[in-house]
């Protein structure tokens, strides 16, 4: 993998590296732009924050309220785990691989031109969220006195929403044996041959 940095997103689909369509490819029912993409991915992100806070604030209440500092730190974590999310997401790829950044919509993507199968495309999506959220929100459930690892838990897990989006799609649209690529701002899946 050989990770290129390449700053503020344009907005301009056309503008983003991609490989030639495979024949027979059938583009994914999803969001046709960054900005529709924002709205549904900010949208379930709040949704999905609200369903963990509460039962972190069930099993961790006593810890919640004594410990600020943890909160503190724990929200500070993640929105410093954001770059490494998306390398994260960059170490699933073989080839090239671009990082952008669009604050003004709220989102970080990395895309490359390769094509994946089902399974690694939904690994590779899901990879940085247990890293950085599932995994330190457990922990932070299993030992309530681990408030910065239930509040990082929270924050990080949710902001992953666009990328549940993306297993979605695959996991319900791609076939058994299928590979996925991105071309501009949609993904396509294809058999191959």
């Amino acid at each position: 993998m050989k990770l290129h940095y390449k700053g503020k997103y344009d907005l301009n689909p056309e503008s983003l590296p991609h490989g030639e369509h495979m024949p027979g490819a059938v583009p994914f029912k999803e969001a046709k732009d960054s900005r529709q993409l924002s709205i549904i991915a900010n949208a379930a992100s709040v949704v999905i924050m609200v369903l963990l806070a509460v039962p972190a604030w069930f099993r961790c209440r006593e810890y919640l309220l004594t410990s600020p500092f943890q909160m503190m730190f724990g929200a500070i974590a993640s929105m410093l785990i954001l770059f490494p999310h998306e390398i994260l997401h960059a170490l699933c790829f073989k080839e090239d691989v671009y990082l952008y950044t669009n604050w003004k919509q709220g989102l970080l993507f990395v895309v490359g031109p390769e094509t994946m199968s089902k399974g690694r495309f939904i690994f590779m999506s899901l990879f940085p969220n247990l890293v950085f959220g599932f995994i330190p929100y457990l922990l932070g459930m299993l030992l309530p006195g681990l408030v910065f690892a239930v509040v990082l838990g929270i924050l990080a897990t949710g902001m992953g929403a666009g990328d549940y989006y993306n297993v979605f799609n695959a996991a319900t649209q791609m076939p058994r044996g299928s590979r996925t690529y991105l071309y501009q701002f949609s993904s396509y899946w294809y058999m191959p041959a």
